[in-house]
């Protein structure tokens, strides 16, 4: 297999802070390795529940710390980033109306995305508030309402566990996790291989 057709898999939660700076990062790298990436749009709280992990702000030294990190590589790569004050977020309904848009109007899918870490990682929106989710897609120009119809979709619904459920079988356990060539990197912090993998340099 050349670089060219090599293919990151992407798997995340808008929840994770994590996730978003990698967002942020893996379609230049993508561009740059001549890579493509298959987004995999997953529930972290049933990854967490069905392998026993727990967000890292759990542990508060921890926690602090992470955020700091995660801060410091925002300022790396010039993006926007801060702790949102109303964390954790149930991103339940949040990552089926992802799911939902991926499967049935995948153009936007990108855009919802970015929408909704935004105001989660960027702006410090309240994204548990159902009606801080409605101005934040309303704002970003999609319906609200056909939104959390799409949510509650049964396809959508069985879509975002099946995927979970296969990150947990494949060993995933947080955050972003990233598959190359069947490898599986974890972490913001392993962008640099999973560039290194998709240019066939590992």
């Amino acid at each position: 297999m050349t670089a060219a057709n090599k293919t990151v898999e992407f798997f995340f939660d808008v929840g994770s802070p994590a996730a978003y700076i990698a967002w942020t990062q893996l379609p230049h790298i993508c561009s740059q390795a001549a890579g493509q990436i298959d987004f995999k749009p997953m529930l972290l709280g049933g990854v967490f529940q069905a392998t026993g992990n727990h967000s890292p702000t759990t542990v508060p030294a921890k926690g602090a710390y992470m955020m700091d990190d995660l801060a410091r590589y925002a300022k790396r790569y010039g993006v926007g980033f801060r702790h949102n004050p109303h964390f954790p977020i149930n991103t339940l309904t949040l990552m089926r109306a992802i799911t939902g848009v991926q499967q049935h109007e995948s153009a936007r899918f990108a855009e919802l995305t970015d929408a909704i870490y935004k105001a989660i990682w960027v702006d410090g929106k309240d994204m548990n508030d159902p009606a801080v989710v409605g101005a934040v897609l309303q704002d970003a120009g999609f319906d609200p309402q056909a939104l959390l119809a799409l949510a509650s979709d049964p396809q959508v619904k069985e879509r975002l566990k099946t995927v979970t459920q296969e990150a947990v079988s494949r060993g995933v356990f947080g955050a972003p996790t990233f598959f190359v060539d069947g490898r599986m990197y974890w972490g913001q912090d392993r962008l640099d291989f999973v560039k290194e993998q998709l240019e066939g340099h590992s």
